[in-house]
């Protein structure tokens, strides 16, 4: 589903994906798109497994100038994405996006661990939930093996396809809509927060036959 109307019912953005996609820099992506529609946005720390994850969420954050819920490595993810939720509610934010670990994808455990962090924003009834899974363009099949069992994990809303600077990796979306029948949303062209787009299907079709 898209971000919802400004002023409508607040939306709660789970960001899974396995290590190296890309997925806390496509988490400032999607607050720099928040930030220029109008909205107040909360990030939640959720990678609480690696320091760096956190504290480079945080550096996003104060770039953006958007507040940054976070705890200690080691704490409870499900923990930190319920306070970034009560955060946004008495802050009157439009939208939370919540940072996950990169989990392996053939990890039963940890895929255990994001769906319970689904069910926590899905507990919050005021709040809208949308997943999105984030893959890496560049790895191929590789990708569409990785999404089938996120899929398998939580409800997969939509795809951000990530690394996606050249119309030769762009079978890629081609793939997602085919093989796993999910919308990709956004596409990541570049490392910093403005290099991202929301997806176009006539655009981008015009794009690879051009």
């Amino acid at each position: 589903p898209p971000p919802p109307a400004p002023g409508s019912q607040p939306l709660g953005t789970l960001v899974v994906g396995v290590n190296g996609v890309g997925k806390t820099t496509s988490i400032a992506k999607l607050a720099h798109l928040a930030r220029r529609r109008g909205e107040k946005v909360v990030l939640a720390a959720g990678d609480t497994f690696r320091a760096a994850a956190i504290e480079q969420l945080s550096l996003w954050g104060e770039r953006l100038g958007v507040d940054v819920v976070r705890q200690q490595p080691g704490g409870d993810p499900a923990a930190v994405v319920y306070d970034a939720l009560q955060a946004a509610r008495a802050r009157g934010a439009a939208q939370v996006i919540a940072d996950t670990a990169g989990r392996l994808h053939n990890k039963s455990h940890l895929m255990e661990e994001l769906a319970k962090i689904g069910r926590v924003i899905g507990r919050e009834g005021d709040f809208a939930r949308r997943t999105l899974l984030v893959l890496d363009a560049t790895t191929g099949q590789n990708a569409i093996a990785q999404a089938r069992e996120f899929q398998n994990a939580v409800p997969i809303d939509g795809v951000f396809l990530t690394k996606l600077d050249g119309t030769a990796k762009g079978g890629m979306a081609v793939a997602v809509a085919r093989d796993l029948r999910l919308p990709v949303l956004y596409l990541g062209v570049g490392e910093g927060a403005e290099d991202v787009v929301e997806f176009d299907p006539r655009a981008f079709a015009s794009a690879l036959l051009t």
